[in-house]
């Protein structure tokens, strides 16, 4: 990660990096100071300036064709009104039907695609209960098993309910599979057995496809002291890409004897350019483009703003040249590594220490900066992936300029767990 040394080995970051790094600090250490009161910590802010000019730059590479918001990666209300207020951007790609039916209560969106299939049944209950609702949420489905939990909370089909089908984006070569293990559907002949049954079925309405190459999307392919292995994903992404978009036409034809689909969302914030390429495509869903975690750094694609950072105070100086915070250890989900650590990224120059790491109640830090820290300041993280962090804030303070402008709430700070 760019700025992470030590533990984690990468590169160090260009000096332009270090820079850009110094003038954010100065820019939280001023709305630090202007706010009208102490503010708990950690303290999680949202940069605004960097947030629009990463939503601006994913409708440009978006070309036309609308961007559905991946709510996992953003999870605070108020950052989804502001992104859907915005011309590109059309509905929201939710990740449980709770969280869709919150959304779809609170007038956040009327359009929601559950990007997962669920067995949620009270959830459920209170879909096919609302006409409201089911109208405005897609529920995704890869069985005939999915659609019989459905089926098990209702007495009557009055109410139809939406669904999509998520077909494996995989890529299928020497007989090894690369990519998300999402779906069991993948040729033609499986989607189409799907998709008959669901027109078959009283009380459902087929509307949209999903394929998700994650493989593609969600893989950085330009890492400082990985050259290799970056070529060996870039040409593994150009082949997926090949192979996606010959299967996906072929899935396309066969459904549209059977099906009018309203949309085929695919894709993610690091394969806009190529997702949209694709005639069969008609929306990419995106959001960690976003708030651009660590994760989103490396790509040839496009190089995004970092938008999202939590701020955690020094409470110990263990040594000249070492400087302790309070909290820290907010890992990302995924295969563990040294990429899913957290990075202090605020001043620039400080790193976790290799054997300590980042710590559930204290991280020690090094690096130049350290000796200049004194107790109670703070240091400025970023997080590997986006969206998860505001698991464990429940306010997220919004930065313009050097001034915090408001506080919201995440779906933490409103009571919520998705």
């Amino acid at each position: 990660m760019v700025g992470s040394a030590g533990a984690s080995g990468s590169a160090a970051p260009a000096a332009s990096t270090l820079v850009e790094r110094n003038r954010l600090w100065a820019r939280l250490e001023s709305a630090v100071r202007t706010a009208p009161g102490p503010l708990p910590t950690p303290v999680g802010v949202v940069d605004l300036d960097a947030f629009d000019a990463n939503a601006t730059d994913l409708v440009r590479r978006a070309a036309g064709k609308p961007v559905r918001v991946a709510s996992k990666s953003v999870r605070v209300p108020e950052l989804l009104r502001r992104v859907l207020a915005r011309e590109g951007f059309d509905g929201v790609l939710g990740y449980t039907l709770a969280e869709a039916l919150w959304l779809v209560d609170h007038e956040v969106s009327d359009d929601v695609v559950v990007a997962y299939p669920t067995v949620d049944r009270e959830a459920l209950g209170r879909l096919v209960a609302s006409p409201r609702a089911a109208a405005r949420i897609t529920l995704m489905i890869d069985d005939v098993a999915h659609l019989e939990v459905v089926d098990s909370v209702r007495s009557s089909t009055a109410v139809p309910v939406r669904v999509a089908l998520d077909v494996d984006a995989g890529l299928r070569m020497g007989g090894q599979h690369v990519g998300p293990k999402r779906s069991p559907l993948y040729d033609a002949a499986s989607v189409v057995a799907l998709a008959r049954t669901v027109t078959e079925r009283p009380g459902f309405r087929l509307v949209g496809v999903m394929t998700y190459e994650g493989q593609v999307a969600g893989v950085p392919d330009d890492v400082p002291r990985q050259r290799a292995r970056s070529l060996v994903v870039r040409r593994l992404k150009q082949l997926s890409l090949v192979q996606l978009e010959e299967r996906r036409r072929a899935v396309a034809d066969a459904l549209r004897d059977l099906v009018e689909l309203e949309f085929w969302n695919a894709g993610g914030s690091g394969s806009v350019e190529t997702t949209v390429a694709d005639p069969v495509v008609t929306e990419v869903a995106a959001g960690s483009g976003l708030l651009v975690p660590t994760l989103f750094d490396h790509y040839q694609s496009f190089t995004g703003r970092p938008a999202a950072f939590y701020g955690l105070p020094v409470t110990r100086r263990p040594s000249p040249q070492v400087a302790t915070v309070h909290g820290g250890g907010l890992l990302a989900s995924g295969p563990a590594g040294d990429d899913r650590l957290p990075t202090p990224w605020a001043p620039a120059g400080l790193h976790l220490t290799g054997l300590e790491g980042a710590g559930e109640v204290q991280t020690p830090l090094t690096g130049h900066p350290a000796s200049t820290l004194v107790i109670g300041d703070l240091v400025w993280f970023r997080h590997a992936k986006s969206g998860e962090p505001f698991e464990h804030l429940p306010t997220v303070h919004l930065l313009e300029g050097d001034r915090f402008t408001s506080a919201v709430a995440s779906y933490r700070g409103h009571g919520l767990a998705f």
